[in-house]
């Protein structure tokens, strides 16, 4: 039996997803008792006890000053940046990729300015955005927008144009208008496409996000990450990785399974 064509049963395919993540546990663990043997006070590789008492005291202890849990307070200040930069993003590719896809005017006004806007590194044009914008929450928001919006546009765009032919050629010979076409044909189709490109947009869209919250902020995850380092307390920074790390991986599944129970045909064409 070919290797390509067989699948491990369901134990089997738990150990090998677990696999990867307790090789790099035992290596950090090993790699940081061999610094700390011969540097007890050695800050780059804390020990995964350090780590975990300094994430339970992020989590519970509040700020002597301020009285607020700032693990919590920049987690919140974090999200409503993302998700707000995303369902912009979301909202503008969806109307633009739909128009390219469906309107041969919007597709040759469009596409072109589009692709160009998708070569632009958006941290390059992020001290534009602070002059433009000020150093508040729109700048890092616009961030998010000029980042990932050209890319999920493209893919939608072009998933409208991958549609049948012969589905637009029957509703309008029933008589549906453009408007209806793109309510009851395209819409439906492009709806689990843009779930997807979110998904795929997120790992952007935190990148673009803690860049700017690094330069110019006052609360936030990433902002945390940078204010600590000049200390280099590893333990904190690493917690606030982990952290982002599982915020992000917890969005995705929801993600992924609104997908999947809003639009249970697309798993059945898989």
């Amino acid at each position: 039996m070919r290797l390509m064509n067989q699948i491990p049963a369901r134990p089997g395919a738990v150990a090998l997803a677990m696999l990867p993540f307790i090789l790099v546990l035992a290596a950090y663990a090993i790699g940081s008792e061999i610094r700390l043997t011969a540097n007890p006070s050695d800050k780059l590789l804390p020990a995964p006890g350090t780590i975990w008492d300094t994430a339970v005291r992020l989590f519970t202890e509040p700020d002597r000053r301020s009285q607020d849990i700032l693990l919590w307070k920049d987690t919140f200040a974090s999200l409503a940046r993302l998700m707000g930069g995303v369902v912009i993003s979301a909202t503008i590719a969806l109307i633009i990729g739909m128009a390219i896809g469906l309107l041969p005017y919007a597709r040759s006004g469009l596409s072109g300015f589009v692709a160009v806007l998708s070569m632009v590194p958006p941290l390059a044009l992020l001290p534009i955005l602070f002059i433009v914008f000020g150093l508040g929450e729109v700048s890092k928001v616009v961030l998010i927008v000029i980042g990932i919006t050209p890319f999920m546009t493209r893919d939608l765009s072009q998933r409208v144009l991958d549609i049948p032919r012969e589905q637009f050629v029957k509703a309008q010979t029933l008589g549906a208008s453009t408007w209806v076409v793109a309510l009851n044909v395209v819409l439906p189709q492009l709806l689990p496409r843009l779930i997807s490109n979110i998904r795929l947009s997120l790992g952007s869209a935190w990148l673009f996000l803690i860049a700017a919250e690094a330069v110019a902020s006052n609360v936030g995850l990433g902002y945390r990450i940078f204010l600590v380092r000049r200390y280099l307390a590893m333990d904190v920074i690493l917690t606030y990785v982990i952290w982002i790390t599982l915020l992000a991986f917890v969005i995705d599944w929801l993600l992924k399974t609104l997908s999947r129970k809003a639009f249970p045909w697309m798993e059945a064409g898989l």
